[in-house]
């Protein structure tokens, strides 16, 4: 599959029936990236959106009061031992690492950064994999570490669909070809077609 053949194409058919959570992961740019993702979306959500982006410990009080302000649907931070929600939008809280276990709640820890970062992106989308199987979609975005390689692979042994930003407009390209180098993803799109990916699962059959 070429580059460009798979950001031609962004539909993915009958699957997006199929698709049961959305997780994320960023790290520099990824502010922008997400916002520009999470905006349009509706305040009614069919599916938990749930993302690891690497932010310092220091600015955990205010990641989900800044996409709080620019997201229409529930924003909040995934807590320990609480269920996962299809309406809102979750962030993992920052010196923690967040999981999903098999019977789909969140779990935090506190082990060994991962390519210096806590939470890290792998942690999320390997246990995101054994939890939701193929009715996962995990999109790797913007970063300058190789946070979420590993995870994407995971997601996509577990026949999940996987979509990696197109490392030529990604704001860090680091994170985006790592993806590359380990697995082959479902679809290289850029931004504003993942964006319009993720408002169409999240509102299909709506009205």
């Amino acid at each position: 599959m070429s580059n460009n053949d798979a950001i031609a194409d962004v539909s993915l058919g009958q699957r997006e029936h199929e698709i049961q959570a959305i997780v994320i992961g960023a790290s520099a740019g990824g502010i922008s990236a997400l916002l520009t993702l999470l905006a349009p979306l509706p305040q009614k959500l069919r599916l938990p959106i749930i993302t690891v982006l690497h932010v310092a410990e220091e600015k955990s009080s205010k990641l989900t009061e800044v996409f709080g302000h620019h997201v229409a649907a529930p924003v909040r931070f995934a807590e320990d031992k609480a269920y996962v929600s299809p309406d809102t939008v979750y962030f993992a809280s920052p010196g923690y690492h967040l999981s999903i276990e098999k019977a789909r709640w969140f779990s935090l820890s506190r082990e060994e950064p991962r390519f210096f970062s806590r939470p890290a992106i792998d942690f999320l989308m390997t246990s995101a994999a054994d939890a939701y199987g193929a009715a996962l979609l995990a999109i790797v975005l913007t970063g300058a570490n190789e946070d979420g390689a590993e995870g994407l692979a995971a997601v996509a042994r577990a026949g999940g669909v996987t979509i990696v930003q197109d490392p030529d407009e990604a704001e860090f390209d680091i994170m985006p070809k790592a993806a590359l180098n380990t697995c082959r993803p479902d679809r290289i799109l850029p931004l504003m077609q993942i964006r319009t990916l993720i408002y169409r699962l999240e509102t299909l059959d709506a009205g």
